[in-house]
């Protein structure tokens, strides 16, 4: 047996995208980039491309499960990131297994709505994913639609934004990073994160982009971050930046005008 120390991993639980620009596919090229070694487990399947989802299968729960225990169990999991959980018993089911494992640190993206308009999270998974989820989240990263979800009021503006951080935090999240792409502040995008210690806004220029699976990258390179030992706001700093390289090195493989993010851009820099 070898004496080699097990490398730091990272594991996904969230959706797979057969496009590959989004979910899982992307989660595991972020960890690649940043040198992590990459961990998942597959809470649902779904059929899309960069013009859409047209259908969406989770696996049964106790299979979810498997995964997640099969993971725990061989590597040095240092973080979890999660995406994608379509349904109320899923949410619970990650809840479950997550418990037997409090110190690693999980970062949220409730992910509920696609791009395309979709919907990928179903109503009683809402309720779920508030009571079990929200508490465990070291980092909670919804953009603007989610939170308006999560809290049940409209956010319209900065000065709502900056509120919304700590009414999202005052549902359980340790650190909150609010993803400002929906929000009109003209030619920049504003991102804003909050935790106990550390309060910041990140200023950058709107990109003419439109990229996928920009909100799975972000929260696998947070995710990535903590693995490697940053601090969940240093995490969050780190995973904007990355986002933001990956965006200017975006490609289109399909036939729309959707961009997939250029993951290993960065790398050859």
């Amino acid at each position: 047996m070898s004496d080699t120390p097990r490398p730091p991993s990272a594991l996904t639980i969230a959706g797979s995208d057969s496009g590959g620009g989004a979910g899982i596919q992307a989660d595991l090229k972020t960890f690649a980039a940043h040198r992590v070694h990459g961990l998942s487990a597959i809470a649902a399947l779904t059929a899309q491309h960069t013009r859409g989802v047209s259908a969406v299968h989770a696996p049964p729960v106790a299979f979810l499960q498997a995964q997640i225990d099969a993971c725990f169990d061989d590597f040095d999991v240092r973080a979890v990131k999660i995406g994608m959980l379509a349904t109320a018993s899923i949410v619970v089911a990650v809840a479950d297994a997550l418990a037997a494992h409090p110190h690693v640190p999980v970062v949220l993206d409730p992910v509920m709505i696609a791009t395309s308009g979709a919907k990928l999270l179903d109503d009683d998974a809402l309720e779920a994913l508030r009571a079990r989820l929200l508490p465990r989240a070291t980092v909670l990263t919804p953009n603007i639609p989610e939170a308006e979800l999560l809290l049940g009021t409209p956010i319209v503006d900065a000065g709502r934004a900056r509120t919304a951080l700590g009414e999202l935090r005052a549902l359980g999240a340790r650190g909150v990073l609010l993803k400002g792409g929906h929000l009109d502040e003209g030619d920049r995008v504003v991102d804003r994160y909050a935790d106990a210690q550390v309060q910041f806004e990140h200023d950058a220029p709107r990109l003419a982009i439109d990229g996928h699976g920009t909100g799975c990258t972000l929260s696998s390179a947070i995710a990535a971050q903590l693995a490697l030992g940053a601090s969940p706001a240093d995490a969050c700093r780190q995973g904007i930046d990355y986002v933001h390289a990956t965006m200017r090195d975006a490609y289109r493989p399909g036939r729309s005008a959707v961009s997939v993010l250029g993951h290993l851009g960065p790398i050859a820099r």
